[in-house]
């Protein structure tokens, strides 16, 4: 690894420009297929133009992943189910520490289920390069409201719902994994005094997200993979961190769900089933607190995983 043999902010300079071009060589022709299944708006047209943007952007995760072998130690704590597959549809769930979630949870799962797809702030479509790359590959674009201005402007009540439709309706073609953080927004201390939070490391969950993809994919997702994220040796780092190859540990917990029937029926108009899909998500939310706890009270222990190493178990459904 470049990281134990050239100081850190070279290696941090280069796993930049590696990540930088590997960005613009598959965004190219991820931009073509787009505009080739915007030009022939045909439904098995689609099917194929879908199946290639996901084998691109699979390539883009994977050069990722190489590159991050190449340029930092880091040692991957990984315990998953073997039992996944790319033909299955997933909701998968995690707890949000980090920016750093995403590229953990991409690189773990990557080539394993179908390709994961987020639902992303409005604002992130302007990113140069990567905006037009999540716009291409399906990304939702979710536009917030506070409840001062739906207060305001009620007839903006309900787009989020609708956003999501329009994103389901097109998830149904193939299968693919729709990926939801819970909380919202990434942890801290302060947010979680703020919300006055019952757990000791984690926000409170919020059930809208999930409660709209079960109601509208009910049929296709039948198992969600409840997944936990922990950085031992690093409370707070940035992205160029990272780049330097100062996050030495990641540890990535991942339980296959099968999700109660209960818990898939009208989310938008049944307060009684919303309710009841909070009550679940608050109950899977207290098995990862107690999961991160036994984490912390293992920190101060070394590692014994080797570099780069990821562990596979078989984990029963709850």
């Amino acid at each position: 690894m470049l990281s134990q043999i050239l100081p850190a902010p070279l290696v941090g300079a280069i796993s930049l420009f590696l990540h930088t071009i590997n960005t613009f060589f598959w965004a190219t022709p991820i931009l073509i297929f787009a505009l080739l299944k915007f030009l022939l708006p045909f439904s098995k047209a689609a099917k194929i133009f879908n199946y290639l943007l996901n084998g691109c952007a699979t390539a883009w995760i994977g050069t990722n992943g190489w590159i991050n072998r190449l340029s930092k130690s880091i040692s991957w704590e990984i315990d998953i189910p073997t039992e996944l597959s790319k033909q299955q549809w997933y909701l998968v769930v995690a707890n949000h520490k980090s920016w750093l979630d995403i590229m953990a949870l991409q690189q773990t799962f990557n080539g394993k289920i179908p390709f994961l797809k987020f639902f992303l702030k409005q604002e992130l479509f302007w990113v140069p390069v990567l905006g037009l790359a999540w716009w291409a590959l399906d990304f939702p674009f979710m536009k917030r409201y506070n409840k001062s201005y739906l207060k305001k402007y009620p007839h903006k009540k309900g787009q989020d719902f609708i956003t999501t439709q329009k994103a389901c309706e097109k998830f149904k073609s193939i299968p693919i994994s729709i990926m939801n953080f819970a909380e919202g927004t990434r942890f801290s201390e302060a947010k979680k005094d703020n919300q006055n939070s019952p757990y000791q490391h984690l926000l409170k969950p919020k059930s809208g997200g999930i409660g709209y993809v079960l109601s509208l994919m009910g049929e296709e997702i039948n198992q969600m993979l409840d997944v936990t994220i922990n950085y031992p040796d690093n409370d707070d780092f940035s992205f160029w961190d990272f780049l330097c190859g100062r996050v030495p540990r990641v540890q990535l917990h991942a339980e296959l769900v099968q999700i109660p029937q209960g818990v898939k029926g009208d989310y938008v108009d049944d307060p009684e089933h919303r309710k009841q899909v909070q009550q679940w998500l608050n109950q899977l939310w207290s098995q990862k607190d107690r999961r991160l706890a036994l984490y912390d009270s293992a920190s101060t222990t070394p590692s014994r995983q080797p570099v780069n190493q990821t562990v596979h178990s078989k984990t029963a459904d709850q």
